[in-house]
């Protein structure tokens, strides 16, 4: 889908965009740039001249160039310019964190090399350049796309850590795209509703996804858009649900532990409580042997004492 096929597009859709509108494009644009590498390891064209525009001479004859054009097409289709850009913010901004997801499960097919992540090696390179620094027509609130991923706060963060979204948003992107506005059909993506919620269920129990930290804004926001298709299909499990059980779990396994904790404090406890006791009950009983061995000498010595005075 070339430029002018994109604007006709959202032109076909309603003013506003939707969750839907919003996979048709990534769903296109996986069509166009696969994101599987080849057998030779290299990031794969299936139809380069959708993107020519975006490479150098208009070629991308390099892996990392054939991303930047991937990326680039993903930012002029919901931000190019002041009529398409307020159809997306005041619908869905955080479409951006979305973009970014894609781009580091792009970035995180290849191995980084030195010590610099691709993402960052990417951001220094591309974003950090001219084409990305070119201004949104009539748009006030970001003055380029590269203040719009800035603002995201997402570029410092783990690459191998944000690409894990990927495939939970792509099983999201199928239930909106099989479901069928005029003839609705919930069992027709209920597939990829179970393949969502399982992805779903892994990304919560992840030890780096906490509630407090950076990654969670994008736990919450394949949240909320899966929560807003449930409304349409009622039968779907409910994540809140799952979060409540998964935490009803560890609570439980907590106290299960912490219960084995007392009760072997208590039998060790309970074996020196014995100790001491037999201790002391000897102890007391040794004493009072000493004791009465003592009185029987003392008595012996009294007896002898009186016989001698007796015998003179």
């Amino acid at each position: 889908m070339d430029k002018k096929g994109v604007y006709a597009f959202f032109n076909n859709n309603n003013i506003f965009f939707t969750f839907y509108d919003i996979c048709k494009l990534f769903f296109s644009l996986r069509n166009s740039i696969s994101d599987k590498l080849d057998k030779s390891g290299n990031y794969q064209f299936i139809n380069p001249n959708n993107f020519n525009e975006y490479c150098t001479n208009d070629k991308c004859s390099d892996n990392l160039g054939k991303v930047n054009a991937g990326c680039l097409f993903l930012l002029d289709a919901f931000f190019i310019d002041s009529t398409v850009f307020n159809s997306v913010a005041k619908s869905n901004i955080n479409i951006i964190d979305y973009i970014i997801i894609w781009l580091s499960y792009m970035l995180n097919l290849k191995k980084s090399e030195g010590n610099i992540s691709n993402l960052k090696y990417f951001y220094n390179t591309y974003i950090n350049n001219d084409q990305y620094k070119k201004s949104i027509n009539g748009v006030t609130e970001y003055k380029d796309y590269k203040d719009l991923i800035d603002k995201a706060n997402m570029v410092n963060l783990d690459m191998r850590i944000i690409s894990k979204f990927y495939h939970a948003f792509n099983e999201l992107c199928m239930m909106y795209i099989e479901f069928d506005e005029q003839s609705p059909n919930c069992n027709k993506c209920s597939k990829y509703a179970d393949e969502f919620v399982k992805k779903y269920k892994i990304l919560n129990n992840d030890s780096d996804i906490t509630k407090d930290g950076p990654y969670y804004k994008l736990l919450t926001r394949l949240s909320n858009d899966y929560e807003n298709f449930k409304n349409k299909c009622n039968d779907f499990p409910s994540l809140s649900t799952i979060e409540t059980a998964e935490k009803y779990t560890h609570s439980s396994e907590d106290a299960s532990s912490n219960s084995s904790i007392v009760n072997k404090l208590f039998i060790v406890l309970s074996i020196f409580g014995a100790i001491a006791f037999f201790l002391g009950i000897s102890y007391k009983y040794s004493l009072f042997g000493f004791r009465k061995r003592v009185q029987k000498q003392y008595i012996r010595e009294k007896i002898k004492n009186i016989k001698k005075k007796m015998v003179r």
